[in-house]
C-alpha cells in the first residue's frame, strides 16, 4: 500500500472512530430463535424503466479480483478488522439504499431532495451494469437527464488507474448525490475500491450528500458485502458508507435470510440488514426509514447472550441505527404506514480486464450465481 492509500485508510478508521464514540453505539442482543430458510436465487434481470441501469451480468464474465478469491467470508477482506467500523452513522451525509427491482417513486424523489432538488448535483456511476460499455445503458439514463437537476455526469471506467486519478473523480468533488445503478456489485469494488474515486465518494457524504444505490448499489454499501453465494458463499470488502452492516438485496424475493445469517455467524459484530425488492431505507443521522412495498428484515447472529434472531420492519416503520441491534425493542411504527412512507419521503493500482459486454440469455441465467 502507498502513503496516500495508508493516509486515507487512516482517516476513515479516525473518521468512523470519532463517530463511533459520539454516537455510542451500544450492541445489546435481544431476540429469537428462527429456522433460517434455504437460500435460492432469480435469474431474471431486474431492469425497469424507474431505475436506469439495472442489470445482470454473469460470474464467469466479471474482471479478474484485484486480490485472490476468498474461500470463507472471514478471509476475503482487504481491509484489517480493526479498520472496519464496528458500527456508526455515514459521517455527516445520508444514504438511499434499495433492495432491487423496481425503485419506488418516493424513495427517488427522496433522493433527489436529499441532494437538493434543483440545486442537486448528481453523479450516476454505471460501473455496475453489463450495459454500461454500450449504447443501450443511454436510454437507461433518461430519467436522470429529465430531472431538474443543476447538473448530472455519468462515471465509468473498468480501469483502477484511471479510477484513481484525480482527473477522472474531479465530477465528484463538486457532487451533492452520488447514484449507483444495479448489476454486479464486484465490478464496482474491483474498479474503485482504495482508489481516488472511492476517497471523493466518502467526502461527498463528508459534506452531507446523499449516496444512494440498488441492487448492487445496495451490496457495497457496508463495509463487508456478500459477492457471491455460488459455487459457495464469498465475501469482500464494501465501501462501508454504513458501518456496523451488512446489506443483503433482493432479500425475500431470492429468499437469501439464511445467506446472511451465515456471514453474521463470521461477523457477529456485524448487524445483517436484508432489503425486498420495490422496497428501501433511507438513513439520515442514527434515523432509518423504511420506504416502499415490501420489509426489510433485521437479522443478528446467534452469541454467548443468544440466539439468531429476526425482525421484519414494514414500510413506514422508523428505526434509531443505535438500538438496531434490540431488533424488536426501540422500534417505532406511525399510525397509518401507507401515509408516513410516501412523506419519510492499500495496493499498487492495477488494472483489472474488461467485462464482456454483450448482453446475452447466459448473462440472464448465471445472474444468480452474484448477488446483482
Amino acid at each position: 500500500m502507498d502513503a496516500a492509500g495508508k493516509g486515507h485508510r487512516t482517516g476513515m478508521r479516525d473518521c468512523f472512530r470519532g463517530a463511533f464514540r459520539r454516537t455510542c453505539f451500544v450492541f445489546v442482543v435481544v431476540g429469537s430463535s428462527v429456522a433460517a430458510s434455504a437460500a435460492s436465487q432469480s435469474s431474471a434481470d431486474d431492469a425497469s424503466p424507474a431505475e436506469p441501469g439495472q442489470s445482470a451480468a454473469p460470474t464467469d464474465q466479471s474482471p479478474a479480483p484485484t486480490q485472490p478469491p476468498d474461500a470463507t467470508p472471514s478471509s476475503a477482506d482487504a481491509r484489517p478488522a480493526a479498520e472496519i467500523p464496528a458500527g456508526g452513522k455515514p459521517a455527516g451525509g445520508k444514504l438511499v439504499i434499495c433492495g432491487g427491482g423496481a425503485l419506488p417513486i418516493q424513495l427517488r424523489d427522496r433522493f433527489i431532495d436529499l441532494a437538493g432538488g434543483a440545486v442537486a448535483r448528481v453523479v450516476v456511476i454505471t460501473t455496475a451494469s453489463v450495459y454500461a460499455d454500450t449504447d443501450k445503458m443511454e436510454s437507461k439514463l433518461d430519467f436522470w437527464r429529465e430531472q431538474n437537476l443543476a447538473s448530472f455526469k455519468v462515471l465509468h471506467t473498468r480501469s483502477r488507474r484511471t479510477a484513481d486519478d484525480p482527473g477522472f473523480a474531479a465530477p465528484l468533488r463538486e457532487a451533492t448525490g452520488v447514484w449507483f445503478v444495479g448489476g454486479n456489485q464486484n465490478w464496482l469494488t474491483e474498479t474503485y475500491l482504495g482508489t481516488v474515486t472511492e476517497r471523493e465518494i466518502h467526502g461527498v457524504l463528508a459534506r452531507c450528500g446523499v449516496v444512494g444505490g440498488t441492487s448492487a448499489g445496495a451490496a457495497i454499501m457496508s463495509p463487508i458485502m456478500i459477492r457471491r453465494d455460488k459455487p459457495e458463499l464469498q465475501t469482500g470488502p464494501g465501501f462501508g458508507f454504513l458501518p456496523g452492516t451488512v446489506v443483503d438485496q433482493h432479500f425475500l424475493k431470492r429468499n437469501r435470510q439464511s445467506r446472511l445469517l451465515k456471514v453474521l455467524d463470521s461477523y457477529p459484530d456485524l448487524v445483517g440488514l436484508g432489503i425486498d425488492e420495490g422496497t428501501g431505507v433511507v438513513v439520515e443521522g442514527t434515523q432509518l426509514s423504511v420506504v416502499g412495498d415490501s420489509q426489510v428484515v433485521v437479522c443478528s447472529s446467534a452469541t454467548s447472550q443468544g440466539s439468531q434472531s429476526v425482525q421484519s420492519l414494514e414500510p413506514g416503520t422508523q428505526a434509531d441505527l443505535n438500538q438496531l441491534r434490540t431488533l424488536i425493542a426501540q422500534v417505532s411504527k406511525p399510525a397509518d404506514p401507507a401515509v408516513a412512507s410516501e412523506t419519510a419521503s492499500s495496493e499498487p493500482i492495477r488494472e483489472s480486464p474488461m467485462p464482456v459486454s454483450a448482453v446475452s440469455a447466459r448473462a440472464d441465467r448465471d445472474a444468480s450465481a452474484i448477488g446483482e
